[in-house]
Order: structure tokens, then sequence, then C-alpha cells
């Protein structure tokens, strides 16, 4: 991670192509070799940054009180992780705003995140099948992954990255109407109305 910071604090202040895997490693406080023993390139060392947040979101999908819906912990999880002073502090969605935005900018950056985004699909999958959704909507706990089971995660990630990627490109403040978490549970919305079969219960 202390890697990994250096590198965005590089990349913000110099721009990727101005700053070599050296300097990371000179930031950082660390040899080259050792730079190359946790990153192959320099775009991969803000990986753990991205993925930070994203596991931060499945977990607080995974911890949302038992009585929720999937539908209903997916919003909780937003609430917990996207809401600036509950999960990340405004200045640092502040950081998130520009490794996305150096994302979109660089192929070799994109890679990085939509790596993270494809992994965090698989880890929320394993998540929504551990809170009980049911065969209809192809998240059997029992039987394992399933294509229906990873088009309901992969729906459920895109409107969070979507959300985030949507915010970034703006210069909106980190919360109100704008924020990344109102335009992800706007986003959300589209996923009540997906089929979760009858073991994914509901509240209220």
């Amino acid at each position: 991670m202390e890697i990994a910071r250096a590198a965005a604090r590089l990349f913000a202040d110099r721009g990727l192509r101005a700053t070599r895997a050296e300097d990371i490693a000179q930031a950082a406080g660390v040899a080259p070799r050792t730079f190359y023993r946790y990153f192959a390139t320099k775009e991969e060392a803000v990986a753990p940054l991205y993925a930070v947040g994203a596991r931060r979101w499945v977990e607080a999908v995974r911890e949302a009180p038992p009585r929720l819906s999937p539908p209903e912990a997916l919003e909780h999880a937003v609430r917990r992780t996207l809401t600036p002073g509950v999960g990340v502090s405004a200045a640092s969605w502040e950081w998130v705003r520009t490794l996305i935005r150096l994302a979109s900018t660089s192929p070799a950056l994109g890679k990085v995140w939509a790596e993270v985004c494809h992994t965090s699909e698989g880890a929320l999958e394993e998540v929504l099948r551990g809170r009980g959704a049911g065969d209809g909507a192809g998240l059997d706990n029992v039987a394992g992954p399933t294509p229906r089971g990873r088009f309901v995660a992969a729906v459920a990630c895109a409107a969070v990255r979507v959300a985030v990627e949507s915010w970034a490109t703006t210069d909106s403040p980190p919360s109100g109407p704008q924020g990344p978490a109102e335009l992800a549970l706007r986003n959300l919305e589209a996923v009540r109305g997906m089929e979760w079969g009858s073991g994914a219960g509901t509240s209220g």
C-alpha cells in the first residue's frame, strides 16, 4: 500500500507518462527490485488502491443485516462505503477521482481498473450466494457459481462502477445528489426489478 500511495501521488503530480517505476520506488523508500517483486509495471502499482475500495463495498454487502433482501443489502453497502465521512473521507474521494480519471486516459491503467472490477464481481457473487439468494436468481449457495448468478453480480457491480466513473468525470463534490453514493443508488434501482428467487426474502 505504501508503494501504491507513492505511485498515486506521483501520477497525480507528474502525470502517468512522466513517472517511472524507479521514481515510484524512490518515493516509497524501497529499492527498484523491491518494486518489481510486487508489481510488473508502474500502472499495476495503484491496483491495491483500486482494490481496497472494491473489497470494502463487497464486505459491506456481506456484513449487511441478515433481514435485508439482496437489493437492500446492496443499497445498504453503498451508503456505508460511498458516502463521504462514513466509509471514506471526502479528501480520499478526491484521490479516487484522480485515479479513475487517469484510468480513462491510459489503456494500461484502464486494464488494471477493469481487472479489479472483474475480480470484485466474482467476490460479490459469492457473498450474494452466502446471503441465501434462491435458485431463481441463479445464486444457489450449494451448487456454486452459475451464469445467472454471475450476471446478477455483474449488474450490481456495474451499477456502482458506472456511478463512480460518471462522478469522476465531473467536478461535483463527493456528497450530495451528484455524488457517487446517490448515483449508485439510482443505478441500483434497476436491480430491484431482477428475479432473485424465493430464498432472497424481503423486509418491510
